[in-house]
């Protein structure tokens, strides 16, 4: 299943860092005919970062807080974090966007997964 990690740290009053710009499984492959699971883990080594998820004409997550109390490096796991999952379909582009909204610098971390259906 594929799966890509990110860590980065935000700049002061960054908006709309998203991670998944560029990768391979951006958009939801065709051949996922029955459409995808994606699940993201998250965690921000602040309070300040808000998150939005799209995928395709849905909005998944409106801005909601992120969880703090990272450490910046490190992959968050659903040991410590609760993961927000959703059915994406075949063309769907999957969007996170993340907020810093407190003019400090924290670092988000997570993983974002895709298992076809």
């Amino acid at each position: 299943m594929p799966n890509l990690r990110f860590s980065q740290t935000l700049t002061a009053s960054q908006l709309g860092f998203n991670p998944l710009t560029g990768w391979q499984y951006e958009f939801v492959p065709a051949a996922y005919m029955n459409g995808a699971a994606v699940r993201l883990i998250d965690r921000a080594t602040g309070v300040s970062v808000r998150k939005t998820i799209f995928s395709g004409a849905q909005t998944i997550v409106q801005r909601s807080p992120v969880q703090a109390g990272g450490t910046a490096g490190t992959t968050p796991s659903e040991l410590n974090s609760t993961p927000d999952t959703w059915i994406a379909q075949p063309g769907d582009r999957i969007i996170l966007q993340y907020d810093e909204v407190a003019a400090a610098t924290p670092t988000i971390d997570g993983i974002v997964t895709i298992e076809p259906l």
